[in-house]
């Protein structure tokens, strides 16, 4: 089925979440119109249903003492991710719940050399959902040494 623009919505579920269409889980609708390129880790757009939107702050590697961990940007991405997830959590957000996540990268390049690695780590942690995403090109982070910062908004029902 399609909306007056084109745009297929509906019918899909679960795993067409990264191709075209539109796929639902959680509350979430995400919407890949079938006349743009398929995107590829991340949805071209998210419809939320009503819930309370949950803003969470940019999250670094930061472990509990305050120290940045990880040597390279999977590593750090995976405990940015994780703290992340931690925070949306305590807020009452679940991963299927997250509908816009930014990622600032200090090295862009790095960042899309890894992409099969950080899409890995993705997977494991949050799963086959992608909420709306940008990655953006950093000359630093607020910590030196942080190599990646992933903020986001999640919708809770």
């Amino acid at each position: 089925m399609s909306d007056e623009s084109g745009t297929s919505v509906g019918a899909e579920t679960g795993a067409a979440s990264g191709e075209h269409g539109a796929a639902s889980g959680g509350g979430l609708e995400r919407i890949n119109p079938p006349h743009l390129a398929p995107p590829t880790g991340f949805s071209h757009a998210v419809r939320a249903a009503p819930g309370t939107m949950v803003f969470l702050a940019g999250q670094t590697a930061l472990d509990g003492s305050g120290r940045i961990v990880g040597d390279g940007i999977v590593e750090q991405f995976e405990r940015a991710l994780t703290n992340l997830l931690d925070v949306a959590a305590a807020s009452g957000a679940g991963p299927s719940d997250l509908a816009k996540l930014t990622v600032f990268a200090v090295d862009v390049a790095d960042y899309r050399r890894r992409a099969r690695e950080l899409g890995a780590v993705w997977k494991r942690l949050v799963g086959g959902d992608y909420p709306a995403m940008a990655v953006i090109g950093a000359t630093r982070l607020w910590d030196e040494t942080a190599l990646v910062e992933i903020e986001g908004i999640a919708v809770v029902r």
